[in-house]
């Protein structure tokens, strides 16, 4: 395995990593809330991981085998199930603390 076969995952860590420090420098409670969260993962992810599933069954795509780790669910990347989580884990940790920002605007 070289290190091209990490770059997936690097750029999910990488995501995480810019976004995770929000939750205490902004006083984020999305963590504290974790059945919302997986509600929210569950409903933003689920389709998209569907279509994966059936994109590349179908043969409109496929994940290079030189750039993801091998272990594969239905056939598809770890990694990219992981996605279906890490980015809207990232997009309401944004959202969240763009919204206390602007309340703080509002309230100057």
């Amino acid at each position: 395995m070289t290190l091209l076969h990490w770059s997936y995952v690097a750029m999910l860590a990488f995501c995480l990593a810019g976004t995770l420090p929000l939750v205490p420098a902004f006083r984020l409670d999305v963590l504290r809330q974790p059945r919302r969260l997986l509600l929210t993962v569950l409903l933003a992810g689920t389709p998209f991981l569907l279509w994966d599933l059936y994109a590349t069954h179908a043969g409109h795509w496929r994940f290079d085998a030189e750039q993801t780790l091998p272990p594969r669910v239905a056939g598809i990347p770890l990694e990219e199930v992981a996605f279906f989580v890490v980015i809207p884990v990232v997009s309401v940790l944004t959202f969240e603390a763009v919204k206390v920002v602007r309340r703080r605007v509002a309230d100057r």
